[in-house]
This record gives structure tokens, C-alpha cells and sequence, in this order.
């Protein structure tokens, strides 16, 4: 029976016989079946955080608990952010 979760199941069958565990499989085959998706872009939709601001980029660091995010600039929260 067809899984309704894999958009592209004969590249999911042919990934798990070469080896790869299901996540990978279905994670890579659904990616790849995706028109839309641009395989040389990476990440979502928002904007990078060099574009946003440094209240911005410090309401963020504050909803992941970065620890002195208040002595931060903005290019060390950018990469505060990069690296949690």
C-alpha cells in the first residue's frame, strides 16, 4: 500500500536498498520530488538574519535563551544565533 507521507516513493525504495535509514530516505525523496524547492538554496523562506534587526535578532536570542545577549552588536548576535 502507497504511503501518503512520501512524495517520491520509488527514489525512497532505491535509497533504502543502497542503505540509508527511513528518515533520511523519505527526507531526501520528498525534498527532491518538491517543484518548487531550489536545490542550491538552502533554508526557508525568512529572510537571513543579516537582514534583520538588532531588536529583532535580540527578541530571537531571547526566545532561545542565548546567555548575554544584551552586551551582544548585532553581527555577534547573528552569529550567536547561527551557532545555538
Amino acid at each position: 500500500m502507497p504511503d501518503p507521507s512520501l512524495k517520491n516513493e520509488p527514489l525512497y525504495e532505491e535509497l533504502r536498498d543502497k542503505g540509508m535509514s527511513k528518515e533520511k530516505a523519505a527526507r531526501i525523496s520528498n525534498a527532491q520530488a518538491d517543484p518548487d524547492r531550489d536545490p542550491s538554496k538552502k533554508g526557508g523562506k525568512a529572510p537571513p538574519y543579516e537582514d534583520w534587526t538588532k531588536d529583532a535578532l535580540y527578541d530571537r536570542a531571547r526566545e532561545l535563551g542565548i546567555e548575554g545577549r544584551s552586551k551582544l552588536s548585532k553581527s555577534e548576535l547573528v552569529e550567536a544565533l547561527r551557532d545555538h
